[in-house]
């Protein structure tokens, strides 16, 4: 089945605002099969393109084609007396028109794009199908996510979100520096500063704790080479906090110039790939 019919029949099924499981119950087939049809994964057979044409009051062509009977008596008078160049006339208008993008508002967002992608948001859910054969529905049922023909994504019966492995291959295995306790080390330090009272004492000592989000995000950007991995806007907090107190760069009247330097910092990353964020191998 081509993908006009596919979104004609999902067209036709949202104008008698039926859901998949209602239109499945009353031509006695599974939501599933009504799926298929709607993203042109399968074709239904004559007899339950027959029910389909009762349901909704249409002929056969109407449903395949999209034309009523006096438009395809019109388009046969029109073929038989026109010339050979009106009928080129005519085929190009066609085809711009084919070309031409379609925006909906009726029962929802549907968008059909020239290029063959379409989207339709409504009650019954969100539905994207792209030319290259993707498509992913969120509905009542769940998430499914099909890529030629795959399953990638799915609900299961439970309701938990199921994927394809070989979609990624991520690291599992945590090395000794993701396990190690940092965190201790920097309470320690905390309570250590906080009481010898040094450098504004308590006053000073809570920004031993932004220490763990850099521990962290470092091993992981060191661990994945990912540099956008690591918590740069929190080490400008801690430096702008430090030129502050200490007056170094003209303390706090100037030292926020810091935080400039966080734009600057994933340019970099990004200048030289390091913004890439594919699946690691």
């Amino acid at each position: 089945m081509n993908i006009e019919t596919a979104n004609r029949l999902l067209q036709y099924r949202k104008q008698f605002n039926l859901s998949q499981e209602e239109l499945a119950a009353k031509i006695g087939v599974s939501r599933q099969a009504i799926s298929k049809w709607e993203r042109a994964e399968a074709s239904p057979d004559t007899d339950n393109l027959i029910l389909l044409a009762e349901i909704y009051g249409v002929s056969l062509d109407e449903l395949l084609k999209g034309e009523t009977a006096k438009e395809k008596a019109d388009n046969d008078n029109t073929n038989d007396t026109s010339s050979s160049d009106s009928d080129n006339t005519n085929e190009t208008e066609n085809s711009q028109y084919k070309r031409a993008d379609k925006v909906s508002f009726k029962n929802g967002i549907h968008i059909e794009s020239k290029d063959g992608d379409n989207v339709h948001i409504g009650f019954d859910g969100l539905h994207i199908n792209d030319k290259h054969g993707t498509n992913v529905n969120i509905d009542s049922n769940g998430i499914n996510v099909d890529e030629n023909g795959k399953q990638r994504v799915y609900t299961d019966e439970n309701g938990h979100v199921m994927y394809d492995k070989s979609m990624c291959h991520h690291h599992h295995n945590k090395s000794a520096w993701h396990k190690f306790p940092f965190f201790i080390i920097a309470i320690v330090a905390f309570l250590c500063w906080g009481f010898s009272g040094v450098c504004f004492g308590w006053a000073l000592s809570w920004i031993c704790f932004l220490t763990i989000p850099l521990y962290h995000s470092l091993v992981e950007a060191i661990y994945k080479r990912k540099p956008t991995h690591f918590a740069y806007p929190v080490l400008t907090v801690m430096a702008y906090i430090l030129f502050g107190f200490f007056n170094i760069c003209g303390g706090w009247s100037i030292g926020w110039i810091v935080f400039l330097t966080i734009p600057v910092y994933y340019w970099i990353c990004s200048l030289f790939g390091f913004d890439d964020d594919k699946c690691e191998e």
